[in-house]
């Protein structure tokens, strides 16, 4: 790209054509405030707050709307002077606060943006500190309402359009709009209706000042008085980077952390306001069922319940299911202790998914999340992506604005935010692409780097392994596969797999599925109804059923009373994941830790910690007592983990690992059905949630819940 020359600040940069006058001015060292400008979002220039002196320019520039390439040389052909930090640029910044200011209410005592305002910090920094110059009465705006997250008090704004941007250009639903001109300018939806959108919570985080704040979070707290932790969400199986603000025992909010490669600085609205059900409905001591009733008890007699049970059984009968938020530590610990037991009967995948614990590449989103953005051609099977992972959803639309982008769709028609084409809802449609016969085959083969990603509503059916090869045979024959290494070296990998369990992924890596004789879930529940299977450990599992699992033993280990503990015979308190330093892997592969932000209610305990001391109790001591050993033992195991926080780079396996992948058979007829059917509703935790709750009742009509 071409440079041009620039003095800014009295220092001589060299700065790319294509960048801002705000970018190569920082980029020389110098702060330059602003409201409006935001990196992710296309430029308003309407706060003017980033104005600078371009020496010989009759008036104040606005460096975030002006390129490097609009700064022509001086007459001499010496570089343009920019100054910063002139008389001229601090006289034009305070006399635009003092503009901002004129209408801005007093509000900094009871406004939830107060002690991280940029309008505070910018005052302090760039305002004046006389008095101002205007005393007609303040302007007054009716707040609106955007639905049971975002609270507006529309007197503060400043009218930046931040909110505005993000909702039409990154997610995708354009609800918000500025209405009317000058004073009577206002932020508003248009229908005045709720801002429908799985990343809605984002426009809280962009907003500078105080209109739009979190709803569910108002009053709660200040921002010095938390105690920030870095960890990762586990709401879905992206693994967004998140931080975990907490008070004393309790998690009061979530916020994103940045992470280009795997979400940017967005988090969906789950993540982020799920956090009230981790203090309803917790599990917060051992129970042991007593002449059909759950009775308290200490965790010494239930770890003797438990070994009572096991002594009358053997490890074929014996059973165990991971369920959706498990971290890898507690994954591993469990089933080193089932299969010291005797143990095949081991299954990780509830929802019933066909994905074998093969080749790593037959199980991953093997593009890679930052890679989404170099596609040219997707072709979604039985995935929802603003559902399964809605910060996914808006890269694909990213992806869609800034180039020729063609996505089609088998599966149930869902607004995805973008153009899609619909196929059709019969999986036939793929059988027919497989077979070059459907147009869409040959947009696949023409695009450079063409993608399929596949969703558990596809994976999970009867014919889910038929499927799947199928997929890999679409992925071998229309150039999918291309040369090993990452996007940017050149590399390429369009086959994907879209999970939807935080767990997934860690647990296929460490092999936890049916061993020589061993049974699914399907296949468990299935044996516990006929009286084959005795003893059933559920370690958080809650999304198959329960109910359903005749007069097997049951333990469940968990935090929540959901529908695990409801049905079981000993219930053990486990911790959440903002109460544990856990391993997760998303479904890209890469492998990321959380730490703890907060300590287990009551007698609840770290859940590999309670695998390790029931061990002992069992007679089949497991090599490790402390976090660092059991790390070291998964490493030793699957060697990437040891990869923490690393892009994943998937080596070319040749074609036989492509033919090999699934299982060929017949395909059912019958349309592919949506993988969830409520968002807001998809784990212990969010059931736990009265923010989810009305969310759901708000955004999908659903029926009054008891978190309410």
């Amino acid at each position: 790209m071409p440079t041009r020359k620039l003095i800014v600040d009295g220092k001589e940069i060299e700065a790319d054509d294509g960048i801002t006058l705000m970018q190569a001015c920082e980029q020389a060292g110098a702060e330059i405030p602003r409201f409006c400008y935001h990196e992710r979002l296309s430029v308003a220039g309407n706060c003017r707050m980033c104005l600078v002196e371009w020496v010989g320019a009759p008036k104040p520039q606005a460096s975030c709307a002006l390129q490097v390439r609009d700064i022509f040389p001086n007459k001499d052909g010496t570089p343009a002077k920019i100054n910063t930090t002139s008389p001229y640029a601090r006289k034009a910044r305070e006399g635009v606060m003092e503009f901002l200011l004129i209408n801005h209410p007093l509000d900094c005592p009871i406004c939830d943006q107060g002690g991280e305002c940029d309008l505070q910090d910018q005052a302090m920094g760039y305002g004046r500190a006389a008095f101002h110059r205007f005393n007609e009465n303040k302007r007054a705006v009716e707040d609106k309402y955007m639905g049971p997250l975002v609270k507006t008090i529309m007197t503060r704004c400043i009218q930046c359009t931040r909110c505005v941007r993000f909702a039409t250009e990154v997610a995708g639903v354009p609800d918000l709009g500025a209405t009317g001109r000058g004073e009577d300018m206002e932020i508003t939806t248009y229908l005045e209706k709720a801002f429908a959108s799985e990343l809605s919570g984002n426009v809280v985080d962009l907003c500078p000042v105080g209109a739009l704040t979190s709803k569910p979070y108002a009053f709660n707290a200040r921002p010095w008085e938390l105690r920030k932790t870095e960890s990762i969400d586990v709401m879905d199986a992206q693994g967004c980077n998140i931080r975990v603000d907490s008070r004393g025992p309790q998690v009061m909010r979530v916020l994103p952390r940045l992470n280009e490669d795997v979400n940017e600085e967005w988090i969906s609205d789950k993540a982020r306001h799920a956090c009230d059900g981790l203090i309803r409905q917790r599990l917060d001591r051992p129970y042991v069922r007593v002449n059909g009733k759950l009775k308290p008890a200490t965790w010494n007699e239930a770890f003797a319940a438990i070994a009572a049970r096991l002594r009358e059984t053997s490890g074929a009968r014996m059973a165990a299911v991971v369920g959706d938020l498990a971290a890898a530590e507690e994954i591993k610990a469990l089933k080193d202790l089932m299969t010291a037991l005797g143990a095949a009967s081991l299954d990780c995948r509830q929802d019933g998914a066909k994905l074998a614990g093969g080749p790593r590449q037959s199980y991953l989103f093997n593009s890679t999340i930052a890679g989404v953005e170099a596609a040219d051609a997707i072709l979604l099977v039985g995935a929802n992506p603003r559902w399964d992972a809605p910060v996914l959803n808006a890269r694909i639309r990213k992806a869609w604005l800034a180039g020729p982008l063609k996505v089609a769709n088998i599966g149930p028609e869902v607004d995805l935010t973008y153009p899609v084409e619909q196929l059709g809802t019969s999986i036939a449609v793929l059988e027919e692409i497989a077979g070059g016969g459907h147009p869409f085959a040959k947009t696949l083969k023409d695009a450079k780097r063409p993608m399929i990603v596949l969703g558990t509503a596809a994976l999970a059916r009867t014919d889910g392994a038929a499927i799947l090869k199928l997929a890999a045979r679409i992925a071998g024959d229309t150039g999918m596969i291309g040369p090993a290494g990452s996007v940017a070296e050149g590399g390429w990998n369009g086959f994907n797999i879209l999970h939807t369990a935080a767990s997934r992924v860690a647990a296929l890596d460490l092999g936890f599925l049916p061993g020589d004789g061993g049974r699914d879930v399907a296949g468990i529940v299935d044996g516990a109804q006929k009286g084959e299977i005795d003893f059933i450990y559920l370690l958080g599992a809650d999304e198959f059923d329960v109910a359903h699992l005749g007069r097997a033993f049951v333990v469940y280990q968990g935090s929540h009373g959901d529908a695990g503990a409801h049905n079981a015979d000993v219930i053990l308190p486990g911790a959440a994941y903002t109460e544990k330093d856990g391993t997760y892997v998303n479904f890209e592969g890469r492998v990321q830790r959380g730490e703890r932000a907060v300590f287990p209610p009551g007698e609840a305990k770290e859940d590999w910690a309670i695998i390790r001391a029931l061990s002992e109790v069992l007679g089949h001591t497991l090599p490790y007592n402390d976090r660092t050993a059991l790390r070291a033992a998964i490493t030793r195991q699957a060697p990437h983990f040891a990869e923490v926080g690393k892009t994943p780079v998937h080596a070319d396996t040749g074609s036989a690992t492509w033919d090999n992948i699934g299982t060929a058979g017949p395909l059912d007829r019958a349309p592919l059905t949506p993988g969830i059917t409520d968002y807001y509703l998809t784990n212990p935790i969010a059931r736990a949630s009265e923010t989810m709750a009305i969310c759901s009742r708000e955004f999908l009509g659903g029926a009054k819940l008891a978190a309410e």
